[in-house]
Parts: C-alpha cells; structure tokens; sequence
C-alpha cells in the first residue's frame, strides 16, 4: 500500500452556538486537540450565534487564513439552524462522500436520528476546503477522527494538482 504524504494544514474551527462561548465549546476544543496531534496548526477558533450575517462573517475571517475550515453546530432542522443554508451557498464542489459516510456512521451509533443531520462537505469558490459537522462532541470525535483526520492531507494534496 502506497503511503499517504503529509500535508500540514491550516485550519480555523467555527462553532457556531447560541449557547456556547470558547470557554464552554468542548466540541471546538475536541477538535484542535484532534487536529494538533495529527500535526496540523490550528489558525483560529471563533464561536458565533446561529445567525446568517456571523456566520459569513466568521468563516470570511477563517477562510483568509486557513487551508480547511470546520465547521460545528447548527446542521440540524430546527426552525433556528440556518448553518446549513448559510454554509452552502459557500460552495463551489461538493463532497458528497463526507455527508453521506458522516449518516452512515452515525447510524450506527444514534440509529434514524442520524437522517436529521445536515452534515457536508466541499470546496469553497475560493478553495478552501470547508467541513460542517453536528455540534455534540460525539459527532465531532466521529467526524475528526474517523473521517477528516484520515484523508485532510489527501484532499489538500489532490486539490494541489
């Protein structure tokens, strides 16, 4: 099996919470631990409401120094999440496999309540690679560990080509 190579990459981390504060985010500290020890920098972590206009401006900010954005919190269907209808006019190609793995997973440990989540992945029309994941720290250890993490450098590394 050929080996993978590493890419380091810069990533900013968007919570996006109408009750969190980056002291009481555990998701978003879950996820640069997890990042960090795969060797990646961590450029920035913001906590926003779940609010069009912070949610822009959050990722805008993330986006100009990042090469992945990941984003938490907000993907279900509530009346009040608007991540996904904020996050997805932001992109250019979609990874459809992120989503679909992401349900797939989850199924298995939470069952039908899985199909509520909004989780995808892509592209941005400026090419920064941009995840958006549940906020529960379950769903962000799945989503880091078992599917990010795994092939961050490969999705760099293709995109490079």
């Amino acid at each position: 099996m050929e080996q993978k190579e590493f890419i380091q990459a810069r990533v900013g981390i968007l919570t996006i919470s109408d009750t969190r504060n980056l002291e009481t985010d555990k998701s978003g500290q879950l996820l640069v631990a997890a990042l960090e020890a795969a060797g990646h920098v961590v450029t920035e972590r913001l906590v926003v409401k779940d609010d069009d206009f912070l949610i822009n401006t959050g990722i805008a900010k993330l986006k100009s120094q990042s090469d992945c954005v990941i984003s938490n919190g907000g993907t279900g269907i509530a009346v009040r999440d608007v991540t996904f209808e904020a996050l997805w006019d932001q992109v250019e190609q979609e990874i459809p496999g992120f989503g679909e793995l992401f349900r797939m997973l989850s199924y298995e440990e939470i069952g039908t309540r899985s199909m509520l989540s909004r989780a995808f992945a892509g592209f941005t029309h400026d090419n920064v690679l941009l995840f958006v994941v549940p906020g529960s720290t379950n769903a962000c250890n799945l989503a880091i560990n078992k599917l990010i993490i795994p092939e961050l450098p490969h999705f760099l590394a293709e995109r490079r080509k």
